[in-house]
């Protein structure tokens, strides 16, 4: 069950119109427009209400509620396990390997469900250990890295965005990052950043291309029991009460699709996609930006 919002007694609102520097991009998130806010405090009243002439700013409302966007990743190996995702909520985001054979049915068959359909693509982590075929390396040439990431989005149709599978060596090399920002730029595409380093640029550099992005907040199973996900769904919610939002990432492991079904039959929060939850923060950035000028 989703919680509604609470009533509240009718305030006096006004329309802002809002926008950023440079004008609006296709890249940002979609517009609801006016604004609609609370009466100006008292030290504003009596100034100039004319609005500025500005562009107007794409702009999403707030979530009526809490919100969390949960991420399946590393489907495509493992069917049986991947049908499963595919029977959850078609809220919940499912992002594929490209490699598996598999993958190509399957995401077809996600995205019939109405399922968020994302390409977890293979780039190079710490330690030698192997992402799988055609992953990304910070050795290779721009050239290369464009050519491998094409290949990737090839074999997943469907897609809205990306994520990195491993990648904790690649997506700390802002020089590696440049050609895949420069490709899903051009896709309209956003990257989901998986978060698996702290040096990770991916944000920064995303931003340098004006591609829609955002950070993991939660793994669900870094510790694969029923128990330890239950505990780490709980803290999902208590981020996304604390802070609108939430964004979270597991696996398709027995102990995680169990507790999510457990999970998903009890919640009491509002469940939304991951490229929603990235223009909702997109958004908040926006509209924090345009006050602060």
């Amino acid at each position: 069950m989703v919680t509604q919002p609470r009533e509240t007694a009718p305030q006096a609102s006004v329309s802002l119109r809002l926008a950023l520097a440079g004008g609006t991009s296709m890249l940002g998130p979609e517009v609801i427009e006016p604004l609609k806010t609370h009466a100006p405090p008292r030290w504003l009243r009596g100034r100039s209400t004319e609005p500025p002439q500005l562009a107007a700013v794409p702009f999403h409302a707030v979530p009526a509620s809490p919100s969390i966007a949960i991420v399946i990743d590393d489907l495509g190996n493992d069917v049986a396990a991947a049908r499963r995702a595919i029977a959850l909520p078609k809220e919940i985001t499912l992002s594929f390997l490209p490699y598996p054979e598999a993958t190509l049915g399957l995401a077809r068959d996600a995205a019939k469900a109405g399922h968020e359909i994302l390409v977890h693509v293979p780039m190079e982590p710490e330690g030698g250990e192997d992402a799988g075929p055609m992953a990304l390396d910070v050795g290779l040439s721009s050239e290369e890295i464009t050519r491998r990431l094409d290949w990737a989005l090839s074999r997943v149709p469907g897609f809205s965005g990306i994520n990195n599978h491993m990648g904790s060596r690649f997506t700390a090399d802002r020089t590696a990052l440049i050609p895949v920002m420069q490709a899903v730029a051009a896709r309209h595409v956003f990257f989901l950043d998986s978060r698996t380093t702290p040096k990770s640029q991916i944000v920064d550099v995303a931003q340098s291309f004006g591609v829609a992005t955002a950070v993991r907040d939660i793994f669900l199973d870094d510790e694969n029991t029923h128990v330890s996900v239950a505990d780490e769904l709980r803290l999902a919610e208590a981020r996304a009460k604390e802070e609108g939002l939430a964004i979270a990432i597991g696996h398709p492991h027995p102990a995680t699709l169990t507790a999510l079904e457990t999970w998903i039959r009890a919640r009491r929060i509002m469940l939304i996609s991951v490229g929603e939850s990235i223009r909702l923060k997109d958004s908040h950035a926006a509209l924090r930006t345009t006050i602060s000028q």
